[in-house]
């Protein structure tokens, strides 16, 4: 589907679902959002926009990295939006060419984002002091902003696994752990290139919009720096309580090998005796003695209780 909205050279909001039907040259600039759009709507940006064929490739192959190239009257910006299903953080590509008079949105799946500005733009009382970076601006700042809540509710994930107030177990913990660690991955494969391609817009000489509203994009940089930070932080949580639970782990099993050391400590010698005994040997004094299994039986028990307590004196036991 395509929408067109412009403003006329008498500063009038005009709409339209068509192209076939506009006057594209009476607008002082305009917008066309392609959402998911047929094969015969997207001829339209070479046929109609007369954008490069490098641009449009890259429109149609999903997924590309975020970046900014420079064409003759206008720049292509590819983004990224975020958003978490069934615990996966799934990335949707958003595609914008942005000129003096014109922005043009592309995008194969409904986008929130967009749908908003479209709106804010519609309802607007003086859309006249609207212009394409101005669009291009809140499209970018709705998308910065809406990271934030995956961050935030990435960090109550890590909080719930830290505190595990459910007692689950600690296989459970580290397969949710490393669930959100790849979470956190896929999140810092779409800020840091984000915040490069921020930095590489304010500070290049060819995009004359952007340094008229330096300070509305610097804020979604300074946006997209502390979201690059709170993913290395956040990182570096679960690599904190992943070894945390594994050196929690190593002490439980170091308990239970000195538990299990302590017994076999104690059972070697009494093993040994009663295995000198249970040899077949026909002359073996203690074997006609009277009192002689009551004597061996105290014997072992005086000699467990002996090693016991000099673990004990040890510490073995703290």
């Amino acid at each position: 589907m395509i929408q067109i909205i412009g403003i006329t050279y008498e500063n009038k909001l005009e709409g339209s679902s068509s192209l076939n039907n506009v006057d594209i040259g009476k607008f002082k600039w305009y917008w066309v959002d392609f959402s998911e759009p047929t094969e015969d709507e997207i001829t339209h940006l070479t046929e109609t926009f007369h954008f490069h064929p490098l641009a449009v490739e890259d429109c149609i192959h999903r997924l590309q990295r975020p970046k900014l190239d420079y064409y003759e009257n206008h720049a292509f910006y590819v983004t990224h939006i975020l958003r978490i299903e069934e615990k996966e953080i799934v990335k949707e590509e958003l595609d914008m060419f942005v000129g003096d008079a014109s922005i043009v949105t592309f995008h194969f799946s409904p986008t929130m984002e967009v749908s908003q500005v479209w709106s804010n733009l519609l309802s607007h009382q003086h859309a006249e002091k609207w212009d394409p970076y101005y669009v291009f601006y809140h499209i970018l700042d709705k998308i910065v902003d809406n990271y934030f809540p995956l961050i935030y509710s990435l960090e109550d994930e890590l909080d719930k696994i830290e505190d595990n107030t459910q007692n689950i177990s600690m296989n459970d913990l580290m397969e949710e752990l490393f669930d959100v660690r790849y979470m956190l991955l896929n999140l810092r494969h779409t800020v840091h290139p984000m915040r490069d391609l921020l930095y590489r817009m304010l500070n290049s000489h060819h995009l004359g919009g952007i340094k008229e509203r330096r300070e509305y994009f610097s804020d979604i940089y300074d946006h997209l720096l502390k979201l690059s930070e709170m993913v290395m932080s956040n990182r570096e949580m679960t690599a904190d309580i992943r070894d945390s639970y594994l050196s929690l782990n190593s002490h439980q099993t170091n308990n239970v090998m000195k538990v299990l050391t302590i017994i076999t400590s104690i059972f070697s010698p009494l093993t040994f005796i009663a295995g000198i005994y249970g040899m077949n040997f026909k002359h073996m004094p203690e074997l006609t003695w009277h009192y002689g299994y009551y004597i061996s039986l105290a014997f072992m028990a005086a000699m467990g209780v002996m090693m016991i307590l000099w673990f004990r004196r040890k510490g073995w036991f703290k």
